[in-house]
């Protein structure tokens, strides 16, 4: 079998893909996107999930199942398979369970853990997540809110930021999963100096951008306006672009939120740092709700996923869009083979 190239399917890039929380939509959107001919020409795929719940969740969509079926224990790169899933069969979520729970929770943890550790390994080239229960994984005990603190943990990584990418935007957090009233009591220079830093540095590896223009947003209304709403824009975000700025970045702000995004979008600026997560994800959803990809960067590996939830409400019903998950697999191939090009140019 070979591909549109003249690559054979042993040297394709391989993507892991993580089933999320299995009484969402996960498994259902994994199917209905790896059931395309276009995605599976992109890459190979190794799924690590529960056999039985793909297969369910192919049945409802009329899919005739097109995936090989191997022990998670023993995955490889060197599946004869372009799409491969790693079972978890010792798992067991009921098929009519729509909702949080558990054990769940244990295997979505499980699946992401060993991706990422595969990831490590250089079995994968990226990592693409389907939605989690933040709820499920706490239920079952989890030391994390989510995939961008494990992420950071397991890669031993100390500084991480939260991306977000769409057709017209691109941006990244400063503060991430902090309730809203208690951002400014960890609100620092580092903590604004950081995402500029990693938003410029992924642009740049994994987006093909030599030197990226960044608008950096300001915390409060009108950017403060010169200490009447709030002076963080002078005490901390300035400084905070000033030390990028020295660095070479090329970032200006802060720019009041209410315009920063449209600029961005007209193309003003190739990337957008937001100070809070709502700030940010509020464009973004507008702009791209079903499409847009979450990126974590910051880490040793690639990891993208769609930027929606588990929407239990609708799980199991065959009406879930993959489109998302699309494009979150399309983002991972196309990062993971722009950062392999910069490395062959360096190296030559």
């Amino acid at each position: 079998m070979k591909t549109n190239g003249n690559n054979s399917i042993a040297e394709q890039m391989v993507v892991g893909i993580t089933m999320g929380d299995a009484a969402g939509i996960g498994p259902e959107i994994v199917v209905k996107t790896l059931a395309e001919a276009d995605i599976r020409r992109a890459a190979k795929f190794i799924v690590f999930g529960m056999n039985e719940q793909l297969y369910y969740a192919a049945d409802r969509a009329e899919i005739e199942p097109f995936w090989g079926r191997h022990q998670h224990e023993k995955i490889s790169r060197d599946y004869p398979h372009k799409v491969v899933v790693a079972d978890y069969d010792e798992y067991s979520v009921p098929p009519w369970l729509r909702g949080p729970s558990r054990v769940a929770g244990e295997a979505s943890i499980r699946f992401c853990l060993d991706a990422i550790d595969a990831a490590k390994a250089g079995i994968i080239d990226a990592v693409v997540t389907a939605p989690i229960s933040k709820t499920s994984w706490n239920l079952a005990g989890a030391d994390w809110p989510g995939h961008t603190e494990m992420l950071a943990e397991r890669c031993k990584s100390p500084q991480k930021a939260m991306m977000f990418v769409s057709d017209s935007l691109k941006l990244a957090l400063a503060t991430i999963h902090e309730p809203l009233f208690e951002v400014r009591h960890k609100f620092t220079i580092g903590r604004v100096f950081e995402p500029i830093d990693l938003l410029n540095t992924a642009l740049k590896e994994y987006f093909g951008l030599e030197n990226p223009k960044i608008g950096v947003a300001a915390l409060n209304p009108h950017a403060g306006e010169n200490g009447q709403f709030g002076d963080e824009e002078q005490r901390i975000i300035s400084p905070a672009i000033l030390l990028a700025q020295e660095q070479g970045i090329n970032c200006l702000g802060p720019f009041s939120a209410d315009t920063l995004f449209l600029q961005a979008v007209r193309g003003e600026f190739d990337g957008v740092v937001a100070m809070y997560h709502d700030q940010g994800m509020i464009p973004v959803k507008l702009l791209s709700f079903e499409s847009a990809v979450n990126v974590t960067i910051g880490i040793p590996i690639i990891r993208t996923a769609p930027a929606h939830g588990t929407a239990f409400d609708i799980a199991g019903q065959n009406v879930a869009s993959p489109a998302g998950m699309k494009s979150a697999i399309r983002t991972a191939v196309k990062m993971a083979k722009t950062k392999k090009n910069l490395e062959c140019r360096i190296v030559n």
